[in-house]
């Protein structure tokens, strides 16, 4: 076979291809390299998720009033901005790996010092910790399983993020409904201890990112990390030609901070970011924090409130895992297109049912209920699927740590603020109106998404940075992907 006897050139090394080793338990090893990674997500989900059970404990043990509630679920997310950006640079430095084991080390100190806060300020300054790793995780788990995966598996891969932090959520309110009494909030937030430790302790024996490697330890700890994660030489030889080419010549301008001023990256920045803002700014935060509170001010009994919460991290669990099933062939532009209506449809018809006051018990209240499972199914299954991945893969290699930490920091800005004025606007305009200015934040993500966001669906990394260098990124008529997929090829040659 010539091609098994082409040298393979990496900048001044060469590298003989009888070197290069495949490990027979490649597959496995990239699976779960992406598993334990994104069991990070497990853990934001589970520490975000769980205060929706216990914020109702905590404000009667500590006689919290509505602001001192905002202020406890807030804390994290506060935490979160700061995790998100340091983790930029220390994902840089000491790489993606070990950064993912730190953060880890900082859920569990996290979670343990939630546990044995004595008061609310404690509470506070321990979920303020606890968000660092959130924050850090956010950063840093979405682009090592992309730099990690092969380009046609990259959006089933790094999309597992989300389907743990579904699944985070889920385990947060099946525990919030079934054990609330019998164990009260100090083990039900320390728990998440436990995970958090495996996690740490795993990430010791994982691969490392091959693209972070080749910037940093050079090609042959590339190709070395690529062995463990590839199942054949013809595949990591063209990802070793694509990356080289892709590192050389890097001009000092065009890396780190000072790479994401450049104009040419611009249109990357301007199409991850909003995405991250819609992606949290479009309710669905509100909706996992605070569904108990909203159906209890509607009238719903607290038994049932907890139930209809726990119905939304089912929902939320099932749409995600479905995007990360088919995130990759439908696209991510197009999925968000699709599922974005919706959400936005869902969100008025809530907002007319929470305007006619139902009785509890009457069709009005399981119509309420019916429009909140639906807003979760349209905005789980789209926008939340893409919003995470898209800045994990949009970035060039030279300065993807500090936009990544950017971007991680957008979706956490803005989950803040979400968060930190949900209550107070329900209070001052009712539940219907908040509704409504939350359809309108949906709507106005399909908008942005059709102008700005183009396809990157079947586009490996270095596609997607030759697109940004040749000034193609942006979406425009008839020409929405980065990559044309082989049935386009030919429609356009006909």
């Amino acid at each position: 076979m010539e091609n098994d006897t082409k040298t393979v050139r990496t900048g001044r090394e060469h590298i003989d291809p009888a070197s290069i080793e495949v490990s027979p338990n490649a597959k496995l090893m990239l699976i779960l390299a992406a598993v334990v990674a994104a069991i990070c997500g497990g853990l934001y989900g589970y520490d975000t998720g769980i205060i929706s059970g216990t914020l109702p404990l905590i404000g009667d043990d500590f006689h919290l009033n509505a602001t001192m509630k905002e202020w406890v679920a807030s804390a994290i997310l506060l935490g979160a901005i700061f995790g998100a950006f340091g983790a930029g640079s220390l994902s840089e430095k000491f790489g993606r790996r070990n950064t993912t084991c730190l953060v880890s080390g900082v859920f569990v100190a996290g979670a343990t010092a939630c546990s044995l806060a004595p008061d609310v300020w404690s509470l506070i300054a321990a979920r303020f910790v606890l968000g660092l790793a959130v924050g850090g995780s956010t950063q840093v788990v979405p682009m090592y399983i992309s730099e990690l995966a092969p380009q046609e598996r990259r959006g089933t891969l790094v999309t597992m993020f989300n389907v743990a932090i579904g699944l985070g959520i889920l385990i947060a309110n099946i525990i919030g409904f079934t054990q609330r009494t019998a164990w009260g909030w100090r083990p039900m937030v320390g728990i998440a201890a436990i995970p958090a430790a495996i996690v740490f302790v795993s990430m010791f024996f994982m691969p490392k990112s091959p693209r972070w490697a080749a910037e940093n330890e050079g090609m042959k700890s590339a190709i070395i990390q690529l062995g463990r994660i590839r199942t054949t030489k013809r595949a990591i030889r063209r990802e070793v030609q694509t990356i080289r080419e892709n590192a050389e010549g890097i001009e000092p301008q065009n890396r780190g901070w000072r790479g994401l001023l450049q104009p040419w990256v611009r249109p990357a920045l301007v199409a991850a970011l909003g995405v991250a803002f819609f992606t949290q700014c479009g309710g669905l935060e509100m909706m996992i924090y605070y569904t108990p509170t909203f159906l209890n001010d509607a009238g719903f009994g607290t038994s049932s409130a907890l139930l209809a919460s726990l119905g939304v991290a089912v929902i939320y669990c099932i749409m995600t895992f479905l995007g990360c099933m088919f995130v990759d062939r439908i696209g991510r532009r197009r999925l968000m297109l699709i599922m974005g209506p919706g959400a936005a449809l869902s969100l008025v018809g809530l907002g007319v049912m929470f305007l006619s006051h139902p009785a509890p018990g009457s069709t009005g209240a399981y119509l309420i209920v019916v429009f909140l499972l639906l807003f979760m199914m349209f905005n789980s299954g789209g926008i939340q699927v893409c919003g995470w991945l898209l800045g994990a893969e949009m970035f060039p290699l030279s300065m993807r740590g500090q936009a990544t930490s950017l971007h991680a920091a957008t979706l956490w800005g803005a989950d803040l603020l979400v968060t930190s004025t949900a209550l107070s606007m329900a209070e001052a305009i009712g539940l219907s109106w908040t509704m409504w200015f939350y359809a309108f934040v949906n709507l106005a993500s399909v908008i942005f998404v059709f102008f700005f966001v183009p396809e990157t669906a079947g586009a490996s990394l270095e596609d997607i940075e030759e697109a940004l260098v040749e000034k193609r990124f942006r979406p425009t008529r008839g020409n929405t992907r980065i990559v044309q997929s082989e049935d386009e090829d030919v429609e356009e040659a006909a």
